[in-house]
């Protein structure tokens, strides 16, 4: 064994060590290294076993409390700088966290357990990290440890924990935006044996371009110590917020350059804009051709049109009110010294409530499928009047959902010599529950027209257009004065429940091997109550409750190799298994389909430097999701013979590319923090479509983030000043969508600076954070057709003060 393994260290410590841990770092200056192995081997999240991170053979990354509190991150999004391969997802639509790492789906866990969607749910919650302490992010699939899980990996949200050390922190912030939270951290003994802690924080803020956030979080928990081999960890939590849901940001306009010989938008004129030689198409008079031609920049068609601060965000549409309630209860019980037991239930209960807008698109010009501006998905034209920047296909979705879960996990490991080598041998179980009830409810602008079998109209959308974008008018009223339709309405329920064995041998001090396997069966039970008739007659009565069981292998293989005590080389290959769709419909027979899987490989080297003060990691991986469903072309309803497969279920994402994380104490006055990919995400979904070997909406080819602090004894005082810079670099993001017209959008790469000044005493501290320093115009994120604008420059200043 190396001296970084610690044989009462497993997936969580016992209290008497976290009571050393916490007094040794008060007594000295913890390395770099020491800090990320410490957060590693107490969740044991990466690998379940006494792995030091040098011998772990696994792509990890950890950030710790001082980057998160230096950087002034109060939320998951923002923290997904300081996380390689870590993007915002390409289709989110402003609605909670929607992270894929690798360009593929990541999971949410606190502390190791089901912390909220991450398998394709279409609403999300956003994770605040008032009780975070660290954030480990364990990349590729993790089945056999973690149930079903998404293919790019886990974000586990370490959280705070109750300590037997009086401590209480006041906390203040007000920023830009009428932004102002107030937060109490609490903790202390109650006796020799229970501690308790207690976490309470409220914040507002008006938000950039009024997108208002506001959030009451409450958490509490207590400790108790049976005796030196045993101990119990019950903790609660309630959060709710209002966030304001922007699902459109700014568009691209519709203007396809292909359907013009290939000119871009700002090389024609009112004569490349030809009609349709048919009434199919919208007929335009010459004027109107000229006037729509006018309209065009050379940018149209390739990446959001820019209108400021505006946003197109109807007043009928409802921030997303979430309520959260967590409970839960782990139990660590060694046996023997070589026997340990770990025990985990929670009970999470989510609810939301949002209405938001799923279109606005603003059509120019676009020849789809040999119609020129097919109606409706074509200019608007009223009474003559032709309106160049008007939104049409609008419609707003009215979302109801209740997410309940259950998830309990057990561990039992026995830690054994056999000759002269160290082996643990774990056997593991996970059960998970969830189980899901949405409606939801649709309005409509008068492009919707819906008509019986007899071609009788039987609904049409009365939402008014938005006749610009630029400066939308919007209709008088609320959701329910627009005859809304009922177009979701169900119950669908996702059992999982996995067991496995995992090995790990200790060879010498030089190689470390982990191999595991794992059966895991996912059940989906799917009960439709029924719609509005008017939306789809199929579909307006309830129809019995069906169900799919699916099960299958997953394993993983590692092995280390240390030619040094400072570098380690390692190899990985994980195979992982998840729902192909928590929300979707269950058929009940042969037409269900076989769950998802996940393939990842890694070839990576850890090494250290400057007497542990370095730590980095260079990591090349290869990461796909599997059984995929797409299309049979050669399938016609009603038409093929019954041998004639309606879907194909072979399709893929892959995403390939190269990883680097670094984190540095140089010296006692300078720190650094740096990471950054490259990566190739692909669509292989369908080799039929034009969408075929695509990249993957939303996932820069480039990103990198570095954070820098300088600590210097200036003017006199009593103690450092702390200044930080951090640069933020992100390449363009594609948003291709052949069916909408515009297969080259994108949205632009960006560089954002950011800066910070912090002075802490023993029991206060005054921060300032200037975010985005240069007001440098961007787009944070891709959206369905646009971008999302990155906030302007704004300042935010924090003050703690501990008892």
């Amino acid at each position: 064994m190396t001296m970084f393994k610690f044989s009462l260290i497993s997936l969580a410590c016992l209290s008497s060590y976290t009571a050393f841990a916490t007094e040794q770092a008060d007594l000295e200056h913890i390395t770099v290294y020491e800090k990320q192995n410490r957060v590693i081997l107490n969740s044991g999240l990466a690998t379940k076993s006494d792995m030091s991170l040098m011998e772990t053979p696994a792509p990890i990354v950890v950030v710790d409390l001082a980057l998160i509190n230096s950087q002034g991150v109060d939320n998951l999004q923002d923290l997904a700088r300081n996380i390689s391969g870590a993007t915002q997802a390409g289709n989110n639509y402003g609605i909670g966290d929607n992270l894929v790492i690798r360009g593929l789906g990541a999971n949410y866990t606190y502390d190791g357990m089901y912390g909220g969607a991450g398998l394709g749910n279409t609403f999300n919650p956003t994770r605040s990290l008032s009780n975070v302490e660290s954030v480990e992010i364990l990349k590729g699939p993790a089945t056999g440890l973690y149930g079903m899980g998404s293919a790019g990996g886990v974000i586990n949200l370490i959280e705070k924990k109750p300590k037997f050390d009086e401590q209480h922190t006041i906390t203040a912030e007000i920023g830009q935006w009428d932004t102002y939270s107030l937060g109490f951290d609490s903790t202390n003994a109650i006796t020799d044996d229970l501690a308790y802690r207690i976490n309470i924080k409220t914040a507002r803020s008006d938000g950039y371009r009024d997108l208002k956030d506001d959030r009451d979080e409450i958490y509490a928990s207590l400790k108790y110590v049976l005796n030196d081999q045993q101990d119990f960890l019950i903790s609660g939590a309630y959060i709710k917020d209002a966030l304001a849901v922007d699902s459109i940001g700014h568009p691209i306009r519709i203007y396809n350059a292909e359907s013009v010989g290939g000119k871009t938008a700002d090389q024609i004129t009112g004569d490349d804009l030809i009609n349709h030689p048919t009434s199919a198409g919208l007929q335009l008079s010459d004027a109107q051709r000229q006037q729509l031609a006018d309209s065009l920049a050379g940018s149209d068609g390739l990446t959001p049109y820019k209108f400021g601060h505006n946003g197109i965000i109807s007043p009928m549409a409802k921030d997303n009110e979430g309520e959260e309630l967590r409970f839960k209860l782990s139990h660590n019980y060694f046996l023997t010294d070589d026997l340990f037991l770990n025990q985990q239930l929670q009970y999470r209960n989510f609810t939301t409530s949002f209405a938001r807008q799923t279109g606005a698109y603003n059509y120019v010009y676009w020849n789809r499928r040999n119609i020129i501006n097919a109606d409706p998905r074509a200019p608007l034209v009223i009474d003559d009047v032709l309106y160049p920047f008007a939104a049409r296909r609008q419609e707003y979705r009215q979302v109801e959902a209740d997410e309940k879960s259950l998830q309990y996990f057990v561990d039992l490991r026995y830690d054994f010599a056999l000759g002269d080598i160290d082996n643990e041998f774990l056997v593991n179980a996970n059960y998970e529950d969830r189980d899901i009830r949405l409606t939801q409810h649709s309005i409509y602008d008068a492009d919707k027209m819906i008509k019986n079998k007899q071609g009788d109209l039987i609904y049409q959308g009365s939402l008014p257009y938005i006749l610009d974008i630029r400066s939308p008018e919007w209709g008088a009223g609320s959701f329910a004065d627009y005859d809304p339709l009922m177009t979701s309405n169900y119950n669908k329920k996702v059992q999982s429940w996995g067991v496995g064995i995992q090995h790990v041998a200790y060879i010498n001090d030089v190689i470390t091997t982990r191999a595991g396997v794992a059966m895991n069966n996912i059940k989906q039970t799917y009960e439709h109550f029924g719609v509005d008739a008017r939306y789809r007659a199929s579909a307006s009565e309830p129809t019995p409750q069906q169900s799919t069981d699916n099960k299958g292998i997953t394993y993983n293989l590692g092995a280390t190799y240390r030619p040094t005590d400072n570098i380690a080389l390692f190899i990985n290959h994980a195979k992982g298994r998840a729902a192909y769709s928590v929300l979707g419909t269950v058929l009940g027979n042969e037409g269900d389909r076989d769950d998802s899987e996940s393939l990842s490989s890694d070839l990576g080297i850890r090494f250290k430097a400057l007497d542990d003060q370095l730590l980095a990691s260079l990591v090349v991986f290869n990461t796909e999701r599997t059984n995929l469903q797409y299309t049979n072309p050669d399938y016609e309803d009603g038409v093929s013979d019954p041998d004639v497969p309606k879907d194909f279920f072979d399709g893929k994402d892959q995403t390939t590319g190269i990883e680097f994380d670094l984190n540095a104490d140089i010296n006692e006055q300078w720190k650094i923090n740096f990471n950054g990919v490259y990566q190739d995400a692909r669509d292989k979904k369908n080799p039929h479509s034009k969408n075929y070997d695509t990249r993957q909406k939303g996932v820069p080819h480039v990103a990198a983030s570095t954070w820098v602090t300088y600590s210097a004894q200036w003017f006199e005082l009593s103690e450092p000043l702390q200044i930080s810079g951090g640069i933020k670099y992100v390449d363009d993001r594609s948003t291709n969508s052949t069916s909408f017209g515009i297969p080259d959008g994108y949205v632009p790469s960006y560089t954002v600076y950011d800066a910070a000044l912090s002075y802490k005493t023993q029991q206060w501290q005054l921060q300032l954070n200037v975010n985005n320093l240069f007001n440098k115009s961007y787009y944070s994120k891709a959206m369905f057709l646009g971008g999302m604008p990155g906030e302007e420059r704004s300042a935010k200043l924090t003050f703690s003060y501990t008892l």
